[in-house]
């Protein structure tokens, strides 16, 4: 089977899924996930699938991509931070829905690897940095819509803290693989109002520099990409 009908077929199991934002799935269909998939991987680009990327990441499972972007409700003029760069995936596909992408990756080896595959598929709404994601982009903020793409024990105040009145918060909050929680934050006028979207695992999103840049202080952490469920139906539960 080619690319192109491997495609089609994972945008179809999409739909099946539940995901009915078509802004999302031609988002996802314009994205050639072969671009950020390891070449020992190409056969398996179009599987809804997580798939390992280096450094004990992985690309994201499509269906947990477009879960996630769904949930985030970008329009063509939002302004988004991406906690979690990893392979760049999710990044291009939000960089196809909103005004622009701000995010941040822990290990400049693979934001190096990200950055390259933007340059090469000219994606020219993304503004990448090595740092410490649990701590957001301060001198950005506010933010539109926030998307952390690994688990923090508790949901970061200083992430809420950056989003704007209105905004969009999207991330996974649980302590172990098994016990996590897939939330949506909306910040309104009366505060913040929580909604559990399903359970999900996810690799943990880890404050400090990784151990092999530690003592660099350019370097700091963001959260890895997502580690689903692994289940063949819906990752969430």
């Amino acid at each position: 089977m080619s690319l192109a009908a491997r495609k089609i077929r994972l945008i179809m199991e999409l739909r099946r899924a539940g995901i009915a934002d078509t802004r999302v799935l031609s988002a996802v269909e314009r994205v050639p996930r072969e671009a950020f998939v390891p070449p020992t991987f190409q056969d398996q680009a179009y599987e809804n699938r997580a798939l390992p990327i280096g450094h004990g990441q992985t690309l994201s499972q499509p269906q947990v991509v477009a879960v996630m972007t769904q949930a985030l409700e970008a329009g063509p003029r939002s302004k988004v931070l991406e906690i979690g760069t990893g392979s760049g995936y999710q990044t291009a596909v939000l960089s196809r829905l909103c005004r622009r992408v701000y995010t941040i990756e822990r290990y400049r080896e693979l934001l190096r690897a990200a950055e390259q595959r933007f340059a090469a598929l000219r994606l020219h709404n993304i503004t990448t940095r090595a740092g410490d994601g649990a701590q957001g982009w301060p001198a950005q903020a506010p933010f539109e819509r926030v998307i952390v793409t690994a688990a923090a024990p508790e949901v970061p105040g200083e992430l809420v803290d950056q989003l704007a009145p209105g905004g969009i918060l999207v991330l996974p909050v649980g302590r172990t693989g098994r016990d996590q929680d897939l939330l949506c934050l909306r910040r309104g006028e009366a505060g913040v109002i929580e909604e559990r979207l399903g359970g999900v695992r996810f690799v943990p999103l880890i404050r400090g520099a990784p151990a092999e840049t530690a003592g660099n202080p350019a370097v700091g952490t963001s959260s890895p990409e997502a580690q689903p469920t692994g289940r063949a139906g819906p990752t969430l539960a």
